[in-house]
């Protein structure tokens, strides 16, 4: 799912983005409709949220790994719509990118928020690209298959990334229809891209330099809220060290129990695989509170996906990521190294969001 699983959907849910002005009907998600490529690449502007998410590991020159984020969110307000105007904020974009790097010894993050049009802010149908100012991520076509682009300007980071991928997406849940309650209207239409090549340049501290790594990509639509009960939810995507791939989420309640899960599993040469609830298990491990708002995340797991079992564990403990200016949430997401019978089995990154309710701020 991703925060991108419902960040803003949960932000909204939580009124800490403007509700419609007028009854709007979003388009729904419905089983049986199955995703067809190259279209749904792009964007679906008649559902209510959506979202590209990209994930990685990056090594620089002398093999100091570090961890990236960029995500994009396309927001339909379901404000204006009848409003001829355009200045009308019928569409906002809304984008976190993040750099994890151990030696900083927490996130280094920025973010950008804007209504669509006027060319500063967009998105495209048909295949992936989205922008707010010079921003952008965006889809191309190469010999291998397909080239995604990353560019981010932080603060204090900033990146250029090519992002290639050589097999087709993995569809999660039923062909593409992932299912977040037993109730079928809580769900989305959801694919993931494992096992991203990964090249470009990253600048830190004034310093630009060629990185290079792997990553992994969401792409997700829906136009519903989380199910009643819904506390948060926890996320993962593995790119496993035998060229396969691994995404697994569950939701949880107010006590911390599971509500739902699912998990889809990609193994070279062999058929994808899709997971129900009752075997995909999520255990902590070992909690990291936050010095700045007081949270308490589980930042290392045990992960029970069928008959295979991993242990997580973050490249660093702090990677607490404050999103309260845009979608008003606070949650951790960050570079995980991931193990199999206490022998390395991959990188990815993980996702803990709605552990943060009571805040603590200062």
């Amino acid at each position: 799912m991703q925060r991108r699983h419902f960040l803003i959907a949960l932000a909204a849910w939580r009124g800490l983005l403007p509700g419609p002005a007028a009854a709007v009907d979003f388009a729904p998600v419905l089983p049986g409709r199955r995703l067809v490529f190259p279209d749904d690449f792009g964007a679906h502007p008649d559902f209510r949220t959506e979202w590209w998410y990209a994930t990685g590991w990056l090594k620089r020159q002398d093999g100091r790994p570090l961890g990236f984020q960029i995500t994009f969110f396309r927001v339909r307000t379901g404000i204006g719509e009848r409003n001829a105007s355009r200045f009308a904020p019928r569409q906002l974009i809304l984008a976190h990118a993040a750099i994890a790097d151990p030696e900083f010894g927490r996130l280094r993050h920025s973010e950008r928020a804007a209504r669509a049009g006027f060319g500063h802010a967009g998105y495209t149908i048909g295949r992936s690209e989205v922008w707010i100012g010079n921003w952008r991520f965006a889809q191309q076509e190469n010999a291998q298959g397909q080239r995604y682009q990353a560019s981010v300007r932080g603060e204090d980071f900033a990146y250029d990334l090519a992002l290639d991928a050589a097999t087709p997406p993995l569809l999660n849940g039923q062909q593409g229809f992932s299912s977040k309650a037993a109730d079928p209207r809580h769900a989305s239409f959801y694919y993931s891209r494992p096992q991203l090549a990964v090249s470009g340049s990253l600048s830190l501290n004034g310093r630009t330099e060629a990185v290079s790594g792997h990553a992994w990509l969401d792409h997700e639509w829906s136009s519903e809220l989380l199910p009643d009960g819904a506390q948060g939810w926890d996320w993962v995507g593995i790119n496993l060290a035998d060229g396969g791939g691994l995404m697994a989420f569950r939701l949880r309640d107010a006590s911390g129990n599971t509500l739902w899960a699912a998990a889809s599993w990609r193994a070279p040469g062999k058929v994808d695989r899709i997971f129900t609830p009752d075997v995909v298990h999520f255990l902590p491990l070992r909690h990291w509170r936050s010095p700045r708002t007081g949270i308490d995340y589980p930042v290392a797991w045990r992960l029970q996906v069928g008959e295979r079992e991993f242990e997580l564990n973050p490249l660093l403990d702090d990677q607490e990521l404050d999103s309260r200016r845009s979608v008003g949430t606070v949650y951790w997401e960050g570079a995980i190294r991931v193990s199999e019978n206490g022998r390395p089995a991959g990188e990815g990154y993980l996702e803990l969001a709605g552990y943060g309710d009571k805040i603590r701020v200062g």
